[in-house]
């Protein structure tokens, strides 16, 4: 029987973003968006929550689109309801701290194109990484939603999740959300933490983020509504669940049946769902295709949603999907001796690589990215316990700890950046931000935007959806039938080469994919098909330099530094002296020897796990 209504609670919608990110590794594109924007704007949501998080980088590295340009897509059609984003802080939207001058101007470009609502976190829970970027969404006219990292360790309580919010509510926030990443919070432990903030801080609004990957989030939502949080994260039910939120429909009714009232149109989510439902079969990529709908294992490894389906597709991109077990059970281990930090970006993609290299290095922190050992020296700010000293040697090497707030060490870097990028590549200041966060990625993006329309390359996620086109196999069809219809295939592309009826054999260029192994087809396979390797661009003799993983070859750390080591130079046995970038983080390959050494691969280029990359003779 129903209540009647006492309350109102609000719900923020958050299929824009954290759902297709949950789910789909952020592959949405903006005009998917643009044709069920209205509907869902009438929809009666508190929040639209569309941007930030990883939006920002997949848009550019593998939609090619601007995602200021979304932003102001979506503003145009979305009038009646506020839009939110998630940023990190000092991270703004990337994997390490940018300078003061860098953090402002994006959250005044960001105001000025449409952004309403700035829901302000850190990974660490550090709130000297919090001060300026909630400092400037005040200054900006925005509103600024303080946020709890909420994770679970010897050295995260109650009490000091109260200190914090009282420490962001100092700063000027204007409401306070709970983020469970990871979906650990349990219906007893939320109402006692809302309990405890809406008693210390009564004034504040409190709203609380989840993810269905433990199965608990919808009960948890409804203790939390009942001990006194006004607002709740949902995603429309087909974009829900699994490592995504609850779903909002279900919400609404649970919520509706206990009294509260949300004000939600259930004839436009039902409209809404079924788009997203077409939508599904299209966007959905293969490695996250295959999940189960609850996984009890998070309540032991931690891992957020937004990362469960970003770790499957970094693994089958190194094609060690079938290692993820042995991933998931290593990554406590590594997150406690990193001193437990809470799994939300950055520390989740920090700790999470890390994890993955102990796993396939075959050597526990045998390779260490750059941000491991920046994380380790402080740079990213205080950990929530003290890491082992022997290990923080071992990790930081040479680096110098610090313990002052990281962004106090950055200088002032708009300028700087805007002198390194070609000036017939930038189109607007907001280029110069997009560049700031992620300079190669964004360069890559630049130079491919600036082609002309017929010799742009293919969008790499068109290339990822039409690979796993490709990839599938239909069971019933005999694997001899199957074989000889990839060789068809193949002369076929052979004989387009050939022109005037003449056929010119310097001309023709056999695509060996289409002759590779057919993936196995009995019950239970999950193979896919076997790239070959890339050649190396020239010979040489020595001792080589492999990679240790599927990524992006540079001889430098970014944009404007110097090369690590000089083609034809000589190198020390164990000095960095390149750079493969795989799973968004940047993981130094040292000499394997002493001696003169040759690079093989050029700068910028795709790169296999065991290819050489260089020669030391």
């Amino acid at each position: 029987m129903k209540k009647a209504t006492s309350k109102r609670v609000r719900i923020t919608d958050t299929t824009l973003r954290d759902a297709h990110q949950s789910l789909w590794a952020t592959r949405m594109r903006t005009d998917d968006i643009l044709q069920i924007a209205e509907a869902i704007d009438n929809a009666g949501y508190y929040s639209l929550e569309c941007w930030g998080g990883a939006t920002f980088d997949v848009c550019m590295r593998f939609l090619r689109e601007n995602p200021w340009e979304r932003l102001r897509q979506i503003k145009s059609v979305c009038k009646k309801t506020p839009l939110q984003m998630l940023l990190r802080g000092q991270n703004i939207l990337g994997y390490k701290h940018y300078p003061d001058d860098i953090v402002e101007r994006f959250v005044a470009l960001a105001c000025e194109n449409g952004m309403d609502i700035f829901r302000v976190f850190d990974a660490l829970n550090d709130p000297r990484n919090l001060e300026k970027a909630i400092a400037s969404v005040k200054k900006y006219g925005g509103h600024a939603q303080g946020t709890i990292s909420y994770t679970t360790s010897p050295v995260h309580t109650v009490e000091a999740y109260v200190k914090l919010a009282k420490e962001q509510e100092a700063m000027g926030i204007d409401s306070l959300a709970i983020k469970d990443m990871a979906g650990i919070l349990t219906p007893g432990a939320a109402r006692e933490l809302v309990g405890a903030l809406a008693k210390a801080l009564p004034d504040m609004p409190i709203q609380v983020h989840s993810h269905m990957t433990s199965g608990m989030a919808a009960a948890m939502y409804l203790a939390a509504v009942e001990a006194g949080a006004g607002c709740v994260d949902c995603a429309i039910s087909t974009m829900s669940s699994f490592s995504s939120q609850p779903p909002c429909e279900s919400m609404v009714t649970i919520l509706e049946s206990e009294g509260y009232d949300t004000g939600l149109d259930q004839k436009k989510l039902a409209e809404i769902n079924a788009y997203f439902r077409d939508l599904k079969a299209k966007r959905q990529p293969a490695s996250t295709a295959k999940v189960e709908p609850v996984d009890a294992g998070v309540l032991v490894h931690a891992i957020p949603g937004g990362m469960i389906s970003n770790l499957r597709s970094q693994l089958a991109q190194q094609g060690a999907l079938d290692r993820l077990p042995e991933v998931l059970e290593e990554l406590p281990k590594t997150r406690a001796d990193m001193g437990y930090p809470p799994l939300v970006t950055p520390t989740s993609q920090i700790v999470g690589v890390q994890s993955v290299l102990n796993v396939l290095g075959g050597k526990r922190y045998g390779m260490v990215t750059d941000e491991t050992k920046h994380y380790a020296a402080g740079y990213y700010g205080r950990t929530p316990a003290p890491i082992e000293k022997k290990l923080q040697k071992k990790l930081i090497g040479d680096l110098k700890p610090i313990t002052c707030r990281p962004a106090d060490l950055l200088k002032p870097g708009l300028a700087a950046a805007a002198k390194e990028i070609p000036a017939k590549l930038i189109k607007a200041e907001e280029d110069i931000l997009s560049y700031c966060l992620f300079p190669e990625v964004a360069l890559g993006y630049f130079k491919w935007r600036a082609q002309p329309a017929d010799a742009k390359d293919p969008i790499p996620a068109d290339v990822e959806m039409q690979k796993k086109a490709e990839e599938t196999v239909p069971a019933a069809v005999d694997p001899e039938t199957a074989k000889f219809a990839q060789i068809g295939k193949a002369f076929a592309a052979l004989m387009a080469t050939v022109g005037g009826g003449k056929l010119d054999l310097s001309a023709v260029k056999l695509d060996e994919s289409a002759l590779a192994p057919l993936p196995e087809t009995g019950a239970g396979s999950d193979k896919s098909v076997a790239s070959p390797k890339a050649a190396d661009t020239k010979a040489a003799e020595g001792t080589p330099v492999l990679a240790p993983l599927n990524g992006t070859f540079y001889r430098s750390a970014g944009p404007g530094k110097p090369e690590l080591a000089k083609d034809g130079g000589a190198v020390k046995s164990g000095e960095p002296v390149c750079i493969v970038e795989a799973m968004k983080l940047f993981n130094p390959i040292k000499a394997t020897a002493a001696g003169t050494i040759t690079f093989l691969v050029e700068h910028g280029k795709p790169v296999t796990k065991g290819q050489t990359l260089a020669v030391i003779a």
